[in-house]
């Protein structure tokens, strides 16, 4: 759950980047995917951590 809701926020927070940027649609897609990814990433290292803990 942690890892698509960080997923969903990363798309949000990247293309509303690039949206205040200027950006195209296609740069809005764009750095939304980028950051999707990344958030994703960070999501899973952050699951991963707390199921070990517990």
């Amino acid at each position: 759950m942690i890892v698509i809701t960080a997923i969903v926020f990363g798309a949000l927070l990247g293309a509303l980047r690039a949206r205040k940027h200027g950006g195209s649609k296609l740069d809005m897609l764009q750095w939304g995917a980028g950051f999707a990814i990344l958030f994703g990433i960070l999501g899973l290292f952050l699951t991963i951590y707390i199921e070990r803990m517990i």
